[in-house]
């Protein structure tokens, strides 16, 4: 079946699923993030029918606002959390080797040996990173996809961070550490790839659908495009709207956790190759992230927060999380970076089981909850989203006594993960791996730049093939323009323009 979304095909579709109440689904899936869609993805190749609907878009909620990395858990490791941190590295394994080596690689990553670094601390590091390679080597990920640790001279280090101080009041640079881990090109171009390839086996991809309520036979929806109210009937539904969820199930208790990203404008840190791990002054096993992009820009974060009260649908990044992440990054850097080289921040909500203690200290395992009809998952993080949709079909199947086979998506592509052309531009190649040469048509037709290197072409192709309807979805999903404000000034009349041109009958 075909892998491409858009508008026409949500409106047969929506038309499908609303004008046929008598008709039952197998499963209703309710949230498009990463464990939503993936969720979509293991019941449809399962052989079920299925429909997923968001209220907003695809990647809308805390899916698109993490650090981009796909990583082996070896922050749980340093918690005694060994089953959490496996099950992170087995899913980045399947993530490099199988189902989408176009979107995630490996990247070196240099913890600086300051002064404020002990030796004590530096030995506990050291060997933090050689169990981390012990995992990989369970996970049976080979070493040529992710290299293992090793430690770095004052001038290795500097060649991969020239941004470094070599001196500072206390102290020379001693070296570096150097650990691998996996790292996504776009958090959101993985959820559109994952929901695409759900739909490519049937699925149902329904954004702008807003589950009003849960009945235990379906749910009411609302289609935020035209204000029509209907249902949707299904023989279970799984409720994989992350930190909502209990908007939907009041059996979920979460502390959800504010994690904030500041965006440097490029030449910041000039030269920077390796992402950097920064010790946080005061914690033992918690660091700071400064993460190169593709486009010249520099992310850093991360906050951990706990945030109270009711859950917005956009989360703030607070002034105080912008200054706090600069203080960590100036510790170390030899020219000073300023407020006014922050060209943007994000915060977004992780949706953490209730526990007492602090965010930060809490467990990164799922659960799964079911009851009266509803499969509810939450908890986790990014990297195990397969997993996680995997324990949340299981239970669907369970609860709803449906007949349906084995989990598959261990060993499912998704959409672009076959051979990379090599006759295009390596922009486009690793943008839209297997399926590079058909949007380079695409690209070459409409050639007008819009910004961080992309063309009207991209943006056509995300309206035809990925399932962006408006401009929102194009600049702040489909692509990361619209992360620093200027830039998504700029490239709005184009973009508008794009959207028009397709809504043309």
């Amino acid at each position: 079946m075909d892998s491409s979304l858009n508008a026409a095909r949500r409106s047969r579709e929506l038309r499908e699923v609303a004008e046929l109440p008598e008709r039952r689904l197998d499963v209703l899936v309710v949230g498009l993030g990463a464990t939503g869609a993936g969720a979509a993805l293991d019941a449809a190749s399962r052989g079920l029918s299925v429909a997923a609907i968001d209220a907003h878009d695809l990647a809308f909620g805390t899916s698109r606002w993490s650090s981009k990395m796909v990583h082996g858990g070896l922050r749980y490791l340093a918690k005694g959390q060994v089953d959490v941190a496996y099950e992170s590295a087995v899913e980045r394994g399947v993530l490099l080797r199988k189902t989408a080596p176009h979107l995630v690689k490996a990247h070196p990553y240099v913890l600086p040996l300051t002064p404020d670094v002990s030796r004590a601390q530096e030995a506990m590091v050291m060997a933090g990173y050689r169990l981390g390679d012990a995992l990989r080597a369970a996970a049976r990920t080979p070493r040529r996809l992710l290299p293992g640790p090793s430690r770095l001279s004052p001038e290795r280090t500097r060649r991969l961070a020239p941004v470094l101080r070599a001196d500072g009041a206390s102290g020379r640079l001693r070296g570096g550490l150097l650990s691998w881990d996996g790292r996504l090109l776009d958090d959101a171009r993985l959820v559109v790839a994952i929901a695409r390839t759900a739909a490519a086996h049937g699925a149902r991809i329904l954004t702008r659908c807003r589950a009003l309520r849960l009945t235990g036979d379906g749910a009411d929806v609302r289609d935020e495009l035209t204000g029509e109210e209907f249902t949707i009937r299904a023989r279970v539904v799984i409720n994989a709207t992350g930190v909502w969820s209990g908007g939907l199930d009041p059996r979920v208790r979460l502390r959800p956790s504010r994690g904030t990203h500041i965006v440097l404008a490029s030449r910041s840190l000039p030269g920077l190759i390796a992402g950097l791990h920064l010790p946080l002054p005061g914690e033992s096993n918690r660091f700071a992230l400064v993460l190169p992009q593709h486009d010249g820009r520099v992310y850093v974060g991360l906050t951990d927060e706990p945030v109270d009260g009711p859950v917005p649908d956009v989360p703030e990044a607070p002034e105080e999380d912008v200054r706090t992440l600069l203080e960590v990054l100036n510790g170390v850097v030899e020219t000073p970076v300023t407020r006014e080289a922050v060209a943007g921040a994000y915060a977004g909500l992780r949706p953490l089981l209730a526990a007492d203690g602090r965010t930060s200290d809490l467990s990164r395992r799922h659960a799964v909850f079911a009851g009266d009809g509803v499969v509810t998952v939450v908890g986790g993080k990014l990297t195990t989203y397969r997993r996680m949709a995997e324990d949340a079909v299981d239970q669907a199947v369970e609860h709803a006594n449906l007949r349906a086979g084995r989990c598959r998506t261990r060993r499912i592509p998704l959409v672009g993960a076959g051979p990379r052309p090599s006759d295009v531009p390596p922009r486009v190649a690793d943008r839209y791996g297997s399926e590079a040469d058909a949007a380079y048509e695409l690209i070459k037709a409409h050639p007008e730049e819009v910004g961080l290197g992309l063309t009207a072409g991209d943006l056509l192709w995300s309206v035809r093939h990925e399932g962006a309807l408006d401009e929102s979805d194009l600049l702040d999903r489909r692509t990361r323009i619209g992360l620093v404000a200027q830039d998504r000034e700029r490239a709005l009349p184009a973009t508008r323009e794009v959207v028009h041109q397709t809504s043309r009958p």
